[in-house]
């Protein structure tokens, strides 16, 4: 039987994987897949599964290195609207994981729901998000979750009550194959006020990163009591560069990617920068990327 036997429609071969990246960069996936339903999915998690083939799912690609030679096995993209459903009912927002987290704040904002707005102007999707939980100044996302349906590596679809969750500083216990969905308990406030909030907040954050630039990437997490700005500034590697990519001038924790740079040069200028942080200064930092 043919690997994807009734699945041709939404899986393709040898499918480039740098337009998916903020970075732009890397090699093609083995296979590639668009589902459109969450069935569809299950059928092609389950099938991976049969035939112990490698099955990574793709966000917004914001912290992602894809290496030259690309990627075996089958990458899932959750790009269909069924995916990204975004819905209120009083306190709780229910979204799916593809929705974009933008998406999620904005909808939370007008339909009069504090609390995800301090995260505004980090890209990738709600699962993603919820992944790393993703955190600013005035808090994280796990702090608002309270329930989340995943798909385990097998296909086996899950619920998580918030007690079973558990968040920490750029991590979380949501480590199965795919976040599907997930709620949120969040407080009712006027939509006017928030949308000043979230308006004024963009702004600050937009004075802090390369916003306009989606061939940068954040690099390395904030240790407890610093930041990795800071750290790479005291070791006076801004502006260090191999090949085309380069560490920002101005925003230091961001790595920026030319138009003749490769995946090497990005995945060698972070071990460079994270070498000399810890020869010069004693600390080690721990890289925000993954790579594939």
């Amino acid at each position: 039987m043919d690997l994807w036997s009734g699945l041709e429609h939404i899986v393709r071969d040898q499918e480039p994987l740098a337009p998916y990246t903020w970075l732009r960069l890397g090699g093609p996936a083995e296979f590639f897949a668009e589902p459109t339903t969450v069935d569809e999915l299950t059928a092609l998690v389950k099938r991976c599964h049969a035939h112990d083939l490698p099955v990574r799912l793709l966000g917004g690609g914001s912290n992602l290195i894809v290496r030259q030679q690309g990627v075996p096995g089958l990458v899932i993209h959750l790009s269909a609207a069924t995916f990204a459903e975004i819905a209120t009912s009083g306190r709780t927002l229910t979204a799916g994981g593809g929705a974009k987290l933008a998406h999620v704040i904005s909808t939370a904002v007008r339909e009069g729901l504090g609390g995800l707005e301090p995260l505004v102007g980090i890209p990738g999707t709600l699962g993603g998000a919820l992944h790393g939980n993703s955190s600013s100044s005035g808090g994280d996302i796990g702090q608002f979750a309270r329930s989340a349906s995943v798909m385990t590596r097998s296909g086996e679809i899950l619920t998580h009550n918030r007690e079973e969750l558990v968040f920490a500083y750029r991590e979380s216990s949501l480590d199965e194959l795919v976040i599907l969905s997930a709620s949120f308990e969040l407080e009712p406030e006027d939509p006017a006020e928030l949308t000043k909030r979230m308006q004024k907040l963009w702004i600050l954050r937009k004075a802090t990163q390369p916003l306009g630039r989606e061939n940068a990437a954040y690099v390395f997490k904030d240790p407890v009591g610093s930041s990795a700005a800071s750290l790479i500034e005291q070791a006076k590697l801004q502006g260090t560069r191999i090949g085309d990519a380069e560490i920002g001038d101005r925003f230091t924790n961001f790595i920026l990617a030319g138009p003749k740079a490769t995946s090497d040069d990005v995945i060698r200028l972070v071990e460079l920068v994270r070498d000399n942080v810890r020869d010069r200064l004693g600390v080690e930092l721990e890289s925000s990327l993954e790579v594939w």
